[in-house]
Formats: structure tokens, sequence, C-alpha cells
């Protein structure tokens, strides 16, 4: 299923779900809440080096904490651990990199009953690490920053636990270089789809 279908249905759920939720409880300034999300990363594989290059789609783990300024503004840094992806090339293995992609968002929290909504945009900064494509032959640089946008809800359980869903657009790209040349642009800019609790402190 693609990210945009998986995004939408996601939003859906959390629509029904909030129906049925507890009464949503402000937020106040000086709150903190954080979130453990399971998250499913759809890459866009856009590259111009004309190698067809595409890193594989997973399922990974991450942690965000965000702090309110009031009940409507927040600031949300999105952490996970180094993810390792298989590169190919017009479908064939040419090898492997971990990227580290910590993400900083500015979000402001709609008011709506039974439920929170919000949309966000921030910065995202990825780092490519243990490079191995074609043996050493090409390399990537290490280094990416991009814009991100996002929009999620938190839907109430119990007490100060939340549901929580969000969809993420976040913009990485690298430049592709073999032999010290650089040969082109490949942009990854994945969708990020993820499910998970939050707690409110």
């Amino acid at each position: 299923m693609k990210a945009h279908h998986i995004a939408m249905s996601a939003m859906a759920s959390a629509c029904l779900l909030a129906s049925g939720a507890a009464p949503a409880q402000d937020f106040q300034a000086g709150s903190v809440l954080v979130r453990a999300r399971a998250v499913h990363l759809d890459s866009a594989n856009k590259d111009s080096t004309g190698l067809g290059l595409a890193i594989n789609n997973k399922t990974l783990p991450e942690v965000d904490v965000s702090y309110f300024f009031s009940k409507n503004i927040a600031a949300e840094l999105i952490l996970t651990v180094p993810q390792k992806h298989r590169l190919s090339s017009n479908g064939t293995d040419i090898g492997s990199l971990r990227h580290l992609p910590p993400t900083l968002t500015v979000q402001y929290h709609f008011d709506a009953p039974g439920f929170k909504p919000y949309v966000g945009a921030g910065v995202n900064y990825t780092r490519f690490s243990s490079v191995n494509v074609l043996g050493g032959a090409a390399d990537v640089k290490r280094n990416s920053f991009g814009p991100a946008l996002q929009v999620g809800a938190d839907i109430p359980l119990s007490g100060n636990l939340y549901l929580n869903i969000d969809v993420k657009k976040v913009f990485i790209k690298t430049d592709v270089s073999a032999g010290g040349t650089k040969i082109g642009q490949f942009k990854v800019d994945p969708v990020l789809v993820g499910v998970g609790l939050g707690w409110r402190f």
C-alpha cells in the first residue's frame, strides 16, 4: 500500500477513534509530551545520476519529545537510531548505507472536541554513515539539510496517555560521486506514517 493511502487511512481512523475518545485535556505552557511510534518510511527515490538509485522502504522505531510554549504552540524533537538501508541501481543491489535523521518542528495544536489535531513545519538534518557502494567505487555526501512538514493528532485514552497518529514529509538529498567526481543527486524525500503512544508530563 502506498504511503499516501496509509496516511489517509490513518487520519480516517483518528477521526473515528476521536468520536468515542475521552475529552481532550488542554496542554498548558510548560507541558511535555513524550511519544514512541512505529513509523513506516516510504522513499520517493528520485535521482539525476541515470543509475535508477533506490533505497528500501522499512518500518522503524521513533521517539519524540514535544515542549509546549502555550496550549497551542509546541516544538517537537524527533529522534531514532541510525537506520541501515540497501541501495540498488535499477533493481540490482549495489551496497548499503546508514542514515540518522533527527528532525525539529514547530507545531500548532488546534482546539477540537475529543482529540488534538496539529500541523507542523521545521528542519531535518540527516547524517549518512557506513556507506559501502560498489565496494567503495561510489560515494555519497555525508550531510543533508532540508525542510520537514507534519500533520497528526493526539487522542486521549486515559489520564495522561494518548494515542498518536502522525504523517511527515521530509526532504533528504545527497550528492552522488564516482572516482571523486559528482555524477548527480539522489533524493530520498520520504513520507513517514507513524502510530504510537504518548505520555503527558
